[in-house]
């Protein structure tokens, strides 16, 4: 498969030889994001023969493949057909899971909460009241260990990623950059202001999936001090 192949609604193009690449074309944000995570979860449920893995995100889902089993070109012409029965408009989720996020947030200064509110030209305590303000939809799963990819608080400009990314990220921080927010699940290199603390275990390699969260369901920030940092510490995180 050389060529894009396109629809009304998406744009199949192959990334590389062993993937493709499924983009909603829909003007609605709401409905494209809607629609490849609804065709991700119809391909992981048929099973495709040949399908590896297929990971959505906020407007395209990526289709990993062996192509000893199933070609570019044969898969694309399927999900073509699929993509054409899918409904756009159904919610992703009936009832989405509500996840309570306590946060300490960095009014010491040891991560990044200053420089970001200095950067938005507002107080620390503005930064913390925009960021728990809103109920986040979980749009998407990143990395590292499958992070909850969440549109960023209403803050006036984007962040900026930090000019020299840390080595080393703890589990458990909550960051932004852009337009998103985020957390992470589990310690790696990060170039995302951190702003503060979660005391949940949020990934656990024991459970299956992962990370309790899915696409869709909903995850609220709460601001906690020192003492209810240290009595949540190790908790899990579950739905309310």
């Amino acid at each position: 498969m050389s060529d894009p192949m396109s629809s009304a609604s998406v744009v199949i193009s192959p990334s590389g030889n062993s993937a493709l690449r499924v983009a909603s074309t829909l003007a609605d944000r709401e409905a494209g994001w809607r629609l490849v995570h609804h065709l991700a979860r119809f391909v992981d449920a048929a099973h495709v023969p040949g399908v590896e893995c297929v990971i959505p995100t906020y407007d395209a889902a990526l289709i990993e493949i062996d192509p000893a089993e199933v070609s570019l070109e044969r898969l694309g012409e399927y999900l073509a057909h699929v993509v054409d029965g899918l409904d756009h408009d159904r919610p992703l989720t009936d009832s989405p899971r509500t996840f309570d996020v306590p946060v300490l947030y960095d009014i010491d200064g040891e991560l990044d909460l200053r420089t970001v509110a200095d950067a938005q030209g507002l107080s620390v305590a503005d930064v913390i009241r925009l960021h728990s303000e809103p109920t986040y939809v979980v749009r998407c799963l990143g990395a590292p260990g499958g992070s909850p990819m969440l549109d960023g608080p209403p803050f006036p400009l984007p962040v900026p990623r930090l000019a020299s990314p840390r080595a080393h990220v703890p589990q458990g921080v909550v960051s932004v950059a852009g337009r998103q927010a985020t957390i992470t699940p589990a310690a790696a290199p990060g170039g995302w202001p951190l702003i503060g603390r979660t005391p949940l275990v949020v990934l656990d390699l024991a459970a299956e999936p992962f990370v309790p969260y899915e696409p869709g369901d909903l995850i609220r920030f709460r601001a906690i001090d020192q003492a209810e940092y240290d009595a949540l510490l190790g908790t899990r995180m579950v739905a309310l």
